[in-house]
């Protein structure tokens, strides 16, 4: 793999944490590769001593149960950094990371990241409050799992993908990736069924409509209520 810099401005998360001159800093110490879609970027079990950021394309963030079912945790996209947080310290990985499009992913090799904060305070601050964030991010995605059930894990997810990949229309946001019923049943631990018969309370109610396996939202004010949604910020309440 080559060595890759480069000094166009990040997107998504980092531009809110990392300062132009903090992030170029970090895309110094970055390697290049290309991968393709339904590869593995890591396994359970590797060893966790690399961050990972999406130059382009998706990466997904999954585990499996002891009863070979799998959960979707996080769907990383062009502009993200991620990692697993204790990589600093020699652990191995608890989830895998798989392809999901043709991507170009940059890896940065945590004893790299570890000379580099020694050497700029700035930047270990920064990234301390990157950590922050995506422990926030986690803490927030297992109180849409465990306090109001299925539904409002559910309509706590519509919300994230509205973030995530909405598009506002007029009073409506389409969310533009398409994902089966069984993805979305993936994400909040449910059965494809359960997802199916969810789907049609809340478009019977009209909060959401479906076009074309897309899924828009009519009523956001109607999700957040059945989720008692608290209003993260947009970079917290995301996929």
């Amino acid at each position: 793999m080559a060595k890759h810099t480069h000094s166009e401005v990040t997107s998504n998360r980092n531009t809110e944490v990392f300062s132009p001159e903090n992030f170029k800093l970090i895309q110094e110490i970055m390697y290049e590769t290309k991968l393709a879609a339904g590869t593995h970027l890591y396994w359970e079990g590797d060893p966790a001593d690399k961050f990972y950021y999406i130059k382009q394309g998706s990466v997904q963030i999954t585990k499996t149960n002891d009863e070979g079912k799998q959960f979707i945790l996080y769907m990383h996209q062009t502009g993200d950094l991620f990692g697993q947080l204790d990589g600093l310290h020699g652990s191995a990985h608890t989830m895998n990371a798989q392809i999901t499009e043709d991507s170009v992913i940059c890896s940065i090799q945590s004893k790299d990241l570890e000379v580099l904060m020694w050497q700029h305070g700035a930047l270990a601050v920064e990234f301390m409050k990157w950590m922050g964030m995506m422990h926030r991010m986690t803490q927030a995605k297992l109180r849409d799992l465990m306090m109001f059930g299925k539904p409002g894990a559910l309509c706590s997810m519509l919300i994230r993908l509205s973030n995530t990949y909405g598009s506002k229309r007029g009073d409506e946001i389409l969310i533009t990736k398409k994902l089966t019923n069984s993805e979305l049943a993936d994400m909040i631990g449910a059965t494809r069924e359960s997802v199916n018969r969810m789907l049609g309370d809340l478009k019977k109610d009209g909060i959401i409509d479906q076009e074309s396996s897309h899924i828009v939202i009519k009523d956001l004010e109607g999700l957040r209520t059945i989720c008692q949604c608290e209003n993260c910020p947009a970079n917290i309440c995301r996929i």
